[in-house]
């Protein structure tokens, strides 16, 4: 690899995903649309007892940004090239956060809310498709003030490609307008996910996402959020294409680039609209019986294409970075990685 140029920032909500296999009368019981992803409220919390008193119950560091973050260092392997910024407790549920993060090269600043226990998701698992309940906890308590410690801010003036997930967007806005800000001031890349409906169905949500709208460089997706973002903005098409090249023609803050929308849709072909013009790229194509964990193949993917963009590299090899980068993860459980990215290589 070469060319790559400074490094990438994460920006988002570290959770540790408590995973177990469950019946439809759980779904039903916490009133859990099967494949759906939802902040948890009072009535999920014993959810998240029943799961860890279950014999199959695993533990992985996850958190959508933070996994993408770590993606993106397993196919950059250059010391140095990520960093992440989030709140946790004062736990062991932290430590195992912040020792999966630095096993795998990337050098984490938490901010550390000793009065709260570190966030969890509640990852329910019935018939390989899955449902994700995330009790934010002390990743709810992250401040913008975090990022403007002067060690921190080093690190956002450092980083050439800063990310969130969308779901940043329910903890600090603050945050993300300023960082943004900064991209667009500085001509760096500021890159954010769409990475759940209600993201667009709730108003105040909404109203962030659109007011950092004009700083994005890049938008990433799936075929479901987009269809809940036109909803949301009152199309009538369901079109994918359309829909991306729709968002991508919104006015944007720093015309030296213009933006690029990429919306995956599982095993059909992933949808890139940049320059008024809409490229469909065709997935890896993956054994049904070598499939493991779908769940995380959306993190993975965006992962694999922040490394390229951090190498200087174009759109077709973003692509196909996250595309390998996903044909991986879904063949293991959680958000994990083998130690190096064997069968990937650098154009």
């Amino acid at each position: 690899m070469s060319g790559l140029v400074k490094s990438l920032l994460g920006m988002g909500n570290p959770l540790l995903d408590i995973m177990a296999e469950v019946d439809q009368a759980t779904l039903d019981k916490y009133k859990i649309k099967l494949a759906d992803q939802i902040l948890a409220d009072d009535s999920h919390l014993p959810l998240f007892e029943d799961l860890t008193a279950k014999k199959d119950v695993q533990y992985v560091a996850g958190g959508a940004t933070q996994n993408s973050i770590r993606a993106a260092q397993w196919l950059l392997q250059v010391p140095g090239a990520t960093a992440y910024f989030g709140s946790v407790g004062k736990d062991e549920y932290a430590e195992k956060l912040r020792d999966a993060a630095t096993a795998g090269g990337v050098h984490v600043s938490y901010h550390v809310d000793s009065s709260t226990p570190t966030g969890t998701c509640a990852t329910c698992i019935m018939g390989g498709e899955r449902s994700l309940v995330a009790n934010l906890a002390a990743a709810n308590n992250y401040k913008v003030d975090h990022v403007k410690q002067p060690e921190n801010w080093a690190l956002v003036e450092a980083a050439q490609v800063i990310y969130s997930a969308g779901f940043f967007i329910t903890v600090s806005p603050e945050s993300i307008m300023l960082v943004a800000k900064h991209c667009a001031d500085n001509n760096k890349i500021y890159c954010m996910n769409l990475s759940a409906p209600f993201i667009s169905q709730v108003p105040p949500f909404k109203k962030t996402l659109m007011d950092a709208m004009p700083y994005m460089d890049f938008l990433f997706g799936n075929e479901t959020e987009a269809r809940a973002f036109a909803e949301s903005e009152g199309w009538t098409t369901t079109d994918v294409a359309e829909i991306a090249l729709k968002v991508a023609a919104f006015p944007k803050q720093n015309g030296s680039r213009p933006r690029t929308v990429v919306f995956t849709q599982g095993k059909d072909a992933t949808v890139v609209a940049s320059h008024g013009k809409v490229q469909l790229y065709p997935v890896i194509p993956v054994a049904k019986e070598k499939l493991v964990d779908t769940n995380g193949a959306g993190d993975a993917f965006v992962g694999g294409f922040l490394s390229q963009l951090l190498a200087g590299k174009d759109l077709p090899e973003g692509v196909r970075a996250g595309h390998f980068a996903a044909s991986v993860v879904i063949q293991r459980s959680g958000a994990t990685f083998p130690e190096k990215p064997e069968g990937f290589s650098w154009l």
